[in-house]
């Protein structure tokens, strides 16, 4: 036995010898021919195959920094390795590509709406403040309080306050909308924001009879002044009035989207800052001093809000505060839809880091005999596989560099198909950050693919591996290959599932009955000549007779003015009361979405009209006060009555009592479906009964509707001419159509659903490939076995069904995983409630069409091999070893 055992012995190490020499002489040609000397051609071949008594001795010698060395070693050994399989390569590097291109365009995303800093000057400090009331979290901010808070407030270096105002530019240059801000004094320097050139306001400016001050944006300094300096001091005309250029804003500047102009505060309309009872639309900003949290502040300032609720108690009572920081104020929800993206993203990695697993076993496969000689010859286990390891992180940083390409040219198309869906875009881009972010993965990614093969190679027999017609797979090694597989499947169906459910979720959107008819819509909005609006009365017949020149167009069938566009974020709240009963509390009074209108808005829009009549010209401010109210304000405040007759009162300052003439139906106004943490009680309120000191806050914010069949590029040159015939200093804006609003509407659902649905669709792609792969080399190496099975009387038939029998297995395992999967992650969808509608988080429809369809796919991968597998020739299949 013992000399059995010697014989063995030598003839394994007379053929190990014969594979080194075969190897050696190989490599040893290959350095020569690149033009090295004998000896450092053989001294390199020999490091590179793992023979110890040469390159321990002379890596110690010479080589002082080991371990860079080796890595070098590694490398290059790695890159002429790959350079002899280019398909196999491409493979691995254009599947990581994608896998990791995806995740970086994701986090790119990530980094640059939630994980920046604000750039400010510590951002950090920077909060918001809001006013609250039992009936919403966070209302607009009165400015009386503000200026109450600014003097009283010791928790805050500084306050600002601010609200968007619509600007009519007509000189110098084109008349043009601009879109601007009424800011306090104190705005920039409370964000540490230094002017670029210029000054800020002064307290004497901002206050009512101030001298009219402007800072202008730094691209509107360069558009309409070329950037020249001598714009400071130079003036322009904003809704018939001339400012002073006092400023200019430095260059990308933006707080809550982006403006072009800024203009005092206190000069604006003293009914909105002389009420304390009004909260239309300021927003506060504070700056905390050092050391102080915002938890003190909002004690600090609850203590002073309670102290305004006793003091004002008709305009306060029941109003409270709430200290926020800026950043989380201006991301809001957007990070929690991200992180879901970005972990579905990450998914879409795993699956990428499966498929190139099971290339690179695959691979080892065929290179067991190279494992066993390297190891016979001196290489530690830990040699290969630190080797193995190198060829892998090289494919994946490959793949890194390859895959950035998606988030340069991928992410805006995307943004631009959503857009207003996502806050601080602008700051979206391949910066450090996502570059470093690229590196970590894509190292972590190359490790983790890369220990399959390298614990394979771990534990591999180097004297099995020598034998004469040794195969090069194993039962343990199919199982891996299975078993990711069945991974990817899983992985894919998660991904299906989401996918699908905000695919019903926007086929649900788009269903819904909004109360009126989108066809046909075009909303735009007029800024009329400042020549006509001197007076409230002119400024209604300047309105009505733009209207009517409107209705007049060939092919328009309705047109109106309306102070709120359904589902455009236009219009808001005000607290009512029915009858005389007066609530003790406006804060704590019910709600209701007041529409502002002309009277001939509900058959523009197509809404109908249920009881009584709505709105007729003759409803102006010298006859009686008038409302109509919803079908839903009916059912809740007069169940077992009749509406008609009854009076309501509305508003801060308030309007009424007005008297019931009409029901008209529900519009959706606030998103599609109406979610119910939002006010649904509604009533119009006639245009041309709006008090005459509400006027000129009003109808510049009210927005043309037009209902005509034509297309909207044959109806606005009409529409343009129609506005221009009373002045061209009337610019036409924000034209667009109703299901442009629709669609827009739907931004919070339809961004996610489509980066979802792109990562389902490379993930089953991704998944098709690899069960392709898996199959196929299932069928290459059971060759014989097939050779066999049908020289014993197997039909064609019984080989195509075992083999596609084989993938179906696989995916079935994979799908009993991923619904249990994906029944529990799906349940994240239900924690972003304003994502889904109309469908659950476990609709058994979604699950079933997505489990069909990887069904369907995994028969179609599995439909080559198995005919390959089925048109073998018995005879040739026996000879295959």
């Amino acid at each position: 036995m013992k000399w059995d055992a010697w014989l063995k012995r030598r003839r394994w190490e007379r053929r190990m010898d014969a594979e080194f020499q075969f190897h050696l002489d190989s490599q040893i040609g290959d350095y020569m021919r690149r033009g090295l000397s004998r000896q450092e051609a053989e001294w390199r071949a020999r490091r590179e195959l793992g023979s110890l008594d040469l390159a321990k001795d002379e890596c110690r010698d010479e080589r002082p920094l080991e371990w860079l060395d080796r890595f070098f070693r590694d490398a290059r050994y790695a890159c002429r390795s790959l350079r002899k399989s280019p398909g196999f390569a491409a493979a691995a590097v254009l599947t990581l590509a994608l896998g990791i291109g995806a995740n970086t365009a994701i986090f790119s995303v990530v980094e640059g709406v939630v994980l920046a800093p604000l750039p400010f000057n510590q951002p950090d400090r920077l909060v918001g403040v809001w006013e609250t009331n039992p009936r919403f979290p966070r209302v607009f901010v009165s400015y009386p309080n503000f200026q109450d808070w600014q003097h009283t407030a010791r928790s805050f270096e500084q306050m600002a306050a601010f609200m968007w105002k619509g600007y009519d530019l007509t000189n110098p240059g084109t008349v043009a909308h601009l879109d601007g801000k009424e800011i306090s004094a104190d705005f920039f320097s409370t964000l540490g924001i230094k002017l670029s050139r210029g000054r800020d306001f002064t307290p004497q400016e901002d206050r009512q009879g101030g001298a009219p001050a402007v800072i202008v944006s730094n691209r509107l300094w360069r558009n309409r002044f070329d950037g020249n300096p001598a714009a400071l001091g130079k003036s322009l005309t904003l809704d018939g009035v001339d400012y002073t250029i006092v400023g200019v804003a430095p260059p990308g500047f933006r707080l809550e989207g982006d403006a072009d102009l800024y203009t005092p505060l206190g000069q604006g309309d003293p009914l909105i800052l002389d009420d304390r009872a009004s909260h239309s639309g300021i927003f506060s900003i504070a700056r905390l001093k050092p050391g102080v949290s915002i938890s003190q502040s909002k004690a600090e300032m609850s203590t002073i809000q309670n102290g305004l609720d006793r003091v004002y108690p008709e305009a306060d009572r029941d109003l409270g505060t709430d200290v926020v920081s800026l950043k989380q104020q201006i991301v809001g929800n957007a990070g929690g839809t991200l992180l879901l993206l970005l972990g579905a993203v990450g998914l879409v990695l795993l699956i990428a880091c499966a498929n190139v697993a099971n290339l690179l076993l695959a691979r080892s496969a065929v290179r067991t005999r190279e494992f066993a000689i390297r190891s016979a010859l001196g290489a530690s286990r830990a040699r290969v596989v630190r080797q193995l390891l190198t060829e892998s992180v090289l494919l994946s940083l490959a793949g890194a560099g390859l895959g950035l390409l998606i988030p340069m040219l991928g992410v805006r198309p995307v943004l631009a198909a959503a857009p207003g869906s996502l806050p601080r875009s602008e700051n979206i881009g391949v910066d450090a950050p996502v570059l470093l972010f690229t590196l970590a993965v894509s190292i972590a990614v190359g490790i983790l693919f890369g220990l399959a093969p390298a614990l394979k190679s771990w534990s591999a027999d180097p004297q099995a591996s020598l034998k004469e017609g040794g195969r090069g797979s194993t039962g343990a090694h199919r199982r891996a290959q299975s078993s990711l597989v069945i991974v990817q499947i899983a992985l894919t169906l998660v991904l299906l599932v989401g996918a699908g459910l905000l695919f019903r979720t926007i086929r649900h959107l788009w269903n819904v009955d909004p109360g009126f008819d989108i066809r046909h819509i075009v909303t735009f909005k007029v800024g009329i000549s400042h020549s006509l609006t001197k007076t409230a009365s002119g400024t209604r017949i300047a309105y009505q007779q733009l209207i009517e020149r409107i209705r007049k167009i060939p092919g328009v069938q309705a047109a109106e003015f309306t102070g709120a566009v359904p589902l455009s974020g236009q219009g808001g709240t005000m607290p009512f009361w029915i009858g005389s009963q007066k609530p003790a509390s406006l804060q704590a009074a019910p709600r209701v979405v007041m529409f502002l209108t002309g009277p001939d808005y509900i058959r523009t829009m197509g809404i109908p009209l249920l009881r009584g009549r709505f709105f007729t010209p003759e409803d102006t401010t010298s006859s009686p006060c008038v409302m109509a109210i919803d079908v839903v304000f009916t059912h809740m405040y007069f169940p077992d009555s009749d509406p008609l007759g009854q009076t309501i009162t509305a508003g801060f300052a308030p309007v009424g009592p007005c008297r019931i003439i009409g029901v008209v139906g529900h519009v959706s106004h606030w998103a599609l479906g109406d979610p119910g943490t939002y006010t649904q009680n509604q009533a119009y309120f006639p245009l041309y009964q709006d008090p005459d000191r509400w006027v000129p806050a009003n109808y510049p914010e009210t927005t043309a509707i037009v209902r005509t069949p034509l297309p909207i590029a044959t109806v606005l040159p009409a529409i343009k001419a129609a506005v221009y015939g009373t002045g061209s200093d009337q610019p036409v804006f924000h034209v667009q159509t109703m299901q442009e609003i629709v669609s827009e509407s739907m931004s919070s659902q339809r961004f996610p659903m489509i980066l979802l649905g792109a990562f389902a669709a490379l993930a089953l792609l991704l998944a098709f490939v690899g069960i392709y792969g898996v199959i196929s080399y299932s069928v290459t190496q059971r060759v014989q076995e097939i050779g066999i099975r049908m020289a014993l009387g197997a039909q064609q038939g019984d080989v195509f069904r075992m083999t596609i029998g084989r993938g179906l297995k696989l995916v079935l395992a994979g799908l009993a995983i991923g619904v249990a999967a994906a029944l529990i992650l799906t349940r994240l969808l239900l924690s972003f409630s304003h994502l889904l509608y109309g469908v659950g988080a476990s609709d058994p429809v979604t699950f079933a069409a997505v489990s069909l369809m990887l069904t369907g796919v995994a028969i179609l991968a599995c439909y080559i091999p198995a005919r390959r597998a089925a048109g073998l020739d018995p005879v040739i299949a026996l000879r295959h070893e």
